[in-house]
């Protein structure tokens, strides 16, 4: 049974880009990443592309939708899935498999079930708009105009609430164009650990990003001129740094409170893996970092 594409996921620090690379390598595959954040430039350690990982027995696996724009610009999920339709045509017109792998839930299933997403250009009058009200009333707009709001991120700053609040607007409308989507056959494959074996993994990763330089990178990227409320937007590492860096709460606590926050947003994954599971996205669990056996699971549809 040929599958066209192999669908790698878990939570944050199981490992999954690991052996999605040495399933590439072996297979002669290329990897598409399904991370909100890696598509940013220059954020590196704080999105954990760990890009050396990407080199096996010197070869470099080719890897798509990392290190794409730059971060003051705006990424999301219509961009996503338009610029991994644009490369899965391309792989699959040279015969090659991609493997996308990652963790950003909404992503993977965008790709899985076939969102249609709408064309949602900024809209500046409804922005100006938008901008004089409270976080509170935005998010009772959102909340109205979708009641089953899944992207909970959508609430944690104004400006992902503008930018929802955008992109509802366009999706109804009757004149909004749906993507054309290619003819997707994909087997899915999760990483699992015990729970507290991940949670060392997440702790011992921390520990290591913040040694390898990670507040001096989002030093960097505020001299560069990203806002303080920019670099929050983009989550967990950024968020907790910014504020240790503003003085607003000292190094202990930014440590402890990221540790924490990063424990949650992966039960937060395992849930939203669980939904796909429910929707009728089969995923067939690997334990651990079990190499051999996921790569005999994906020579059965190889």
């Amino acid at each position: 049974m040929i599958k066209n594409l192999i669908v790698i996921l878990g939570p944050t620090a199981s490992g999954k880009t690991h052996l999605a690379v040495k399933i590439a390598h072996d297979l002669r595959c290329e990897i598409i990443s399904a991370d909100s954040r890696q598509v940013y430039k220059k954020m590196d350690i704080g999105t954990g592309k760990d890009l050396n990982e990407y080199i096996i027995n010197g070869r470099r696996i080719p890897y798509h939708l990392i290190d794409i724009i730059e971060p003051e610009n705006e990424f999301n999920l219509f961009e996503f899935q338009n610029r991994f339709y644009e490369v899965f045509r391309n792989l699959t017109e040279r015969d090659i498999v991609p493997v996308l792998v990652g963790g950003t839930g909404l992503y993977l299933e965008s790709v899985l079930t076939g969102y249609n997403m709408p064309h949602a250009p900024v809209d500046k009058k409804l922005r100006e708009e938008l901008n004089r009200k409270s976080k509170c009333e935005l998010q009772e707009i959102l909340q109205e105009m979708k009641p089953r709001l899944h992207n909970k991120t959508d609430f944690e700053t104004s400006e992902r609430l503008i930018r929802a609040i955008e992109i509802e607007r366009s999706r109804n409308s009757a004149t909004h164009i749906h993507n054309k989507k290619p003819y997707i056959d994909a087997v899915v494959f999760g990483i699992r650990w015990e729970r507290s074996i991940l949670r060392e993994r997440i702790t011992a990763r921390l520990k290591e990003r913040l040694n390898k330089g990670m507040i001096e990178e989002v030093m960097r990227l505020h001299a560069s001129g990203l806002t303080w409320t920019k670099l929050e937007s983009f989550g967990l590492e950024y968020r907790f740094v910014s504020r240790y860096l503003q003085k607003l709460i000292t190094y202990e606590e930014m440590e402890k409170k990221l540790n924490t926050a990063i424990h949650q947003y992966a039960k937060r994954q395992e849930t939203w893996f669980r939904r796909m599971e429910k929707k009728g996205i089969l995923i067939n669990w690997i334990s651990g970092n079990d190499y051999k056996l996921l790569k005999e699971s994906v020579m059965k549809y190889w």
